[in-house]
């Protein structure tokens, strides 16, 4: 492992030190350290230093990234893009592995060295889409932290067989359990929260659950997330992604549901579409919750837009929510950074001595200038080691 030492940078928009980098941790940070005999010097420049990026919530098993261009002619409701994307990916043999692993090189060419993905699991793929993200998983295991879920894309109940799957996928080493809209999808929300929660309490994994259900039935679902939650002890252990419903009641029962949340740990993770109504940003966090960003699905059967820039998607949750003071916006990239990292669980992270050396240096002035600009990523560093320079991966990393 490489000694690194990084002259003149900023750390999060500071004054300029240095960083020793020793066995891919940082061993020291301040100024005019002395370079060891065996250290390679990386000039800074005086740019803004960041920690290695997050991605709180993507789909890298479902990407299309890099191929030819998908038409998209999908109905409008969200049953319509569960069963076109299965018949796709089924007739294409779409290739897991492949498309995982050229995603998860674009994220981290752009700084994400930290990354949660959902990967689908179905009675009629099997563990196929899981069993190819593991190894995307492996091959980028030194480099990129990823997590995966085992998410039932097509519903828990529907399809029997399905808990038996994801019961599998955790054995295997799948390191959330997913869920879905257990009153719009499985239709009976008592009995597919008991299947998950059993299956994630049989193995002791945190469970991570989209919730898309508006109004009151989000808040119902919500409501006996929280119950079991509470009941078996998982507090610090649950996220909920989207969370439209948030978005969707009174005040006050918003209140009472971020408290709840709060006081059990419960992340909420947000893509902050623009389509849809959000939970409120600067209220969850006022109340307490951990709010994470992601991107959601990228270039796949379900939508053609997406960008593996975690900067980019500070910027786009910052426009939804109408971000616009520097310490507003700094709340954007925080989403992507130090919250992102919290609320996935993710240890040893950020620009303190003994964490995980994963640094991503930028030319910004401020960190809402680095938010707003998106600038190439003059150079990312990754467990320790330079993966990539001025955007592109060095050519080592982008040969795996």
């Amino acid at each position: 492992m490489p000694t690194l030492l990084i002259r003149n940078v900023r750390p999060m928009g500071a004054s300029p030190v240095d960083v020793l980098v020793r066995d891919g941790r940082i061993a020291g940070i301040g100024t005019a350290l002395s370079a060891p005999a065996d250290a390679t010097i990386e000039e800074g420049g005086g740019a803004l230093l960041l920690p290695g990026l997050v991605e709180g919530h993507t789909h890298l098993d479902k990407t299309m990234w890099g191929m030819d261009w998908y038409r998209n002619e999908v109905g409008t409701n969200l049953i319509d893009k569960i069963e076109n994307e299965r018949a796709f990916r089924h007739a294409s043999g779409h290739d897991a592995a492949a498309q995982s692993l050229a995603l998860a090189k674009a994220f981290l060419a752009l700084g994400t060295t930290r990354l949660r993905t959902h990967v689908d699991v179905d009675t009629q793929a099997g563990l196929r889409h899981l069993e190819g993200t593991l190894q995307t998983r492996e091959a980028l295991r030194d480099l990129q932290q990823i997590q995966i879920v085992a998410f039932p894309q097509s519903g828990l109940l529907g399809r029997p067989g399905t808990a038996e799957l994801l019961d599998q996928s955790l054995a295997l080493g799948a390191d959330v359990l997913g869920g879905l809209d257990p009153c719009a999808i499985d239709g009976d929300p008592v009995k597919s929260l008991d299947v998950l929660f059993g299956i994630a309490d049989k193995h002791q994994r945190p469970i991570d659950i989209h919730l898309h259900e508006p109004g009151a039935m989000g808040a119902f679902s919500l409501d006996l997330i929280l119950q079991r939650t509470e009941t078996l002890g998982m507090q610090g252990k649950v996220a909920v992604s989207h969370g439209f419903c948030l978005g969707d009641v009174a005040e006050r029962e918003r209140e009472m549901l971020l408290a709840r949340m709060a006081k059990l740990g419960v992340v909420l993770i947000t893509s902050a579409p623009p389509s849809r109504s959000v939970p409120p940003l600067l209220a969850c966090r006022q109340a307490g919750v951990t709010v994470v960003g992601g991107n959601d699905g990228i270039r796949d059967a379900w939508t053609p837009y997406g960008n593996p820039d975690m900067l980019e998607r500070a910027m786009l949750i910052g426009l939804r929510y109408n971000l616009r003071r520097d310490d507003e916006v700094e709340v954007a990239l925080d989403t992507v950074t130090y919250s992102g990292a919290r609320g996935c669980g993710f240890e040893a992270y950020g620009l303190v001595p003994g964490n995980r050396a994963d640094l991503v240096l930028v030319d910004a002035q401020t960190l809402a200038h680095a938010v707003v600009s998106r600038p190439v990523r003059k150079l990312v560093v990754a467990g320790g080691r330079v993966v990539a320079r001025d955007g592109a991966l060095v050519a080592e990393v982008a040969s795996l």
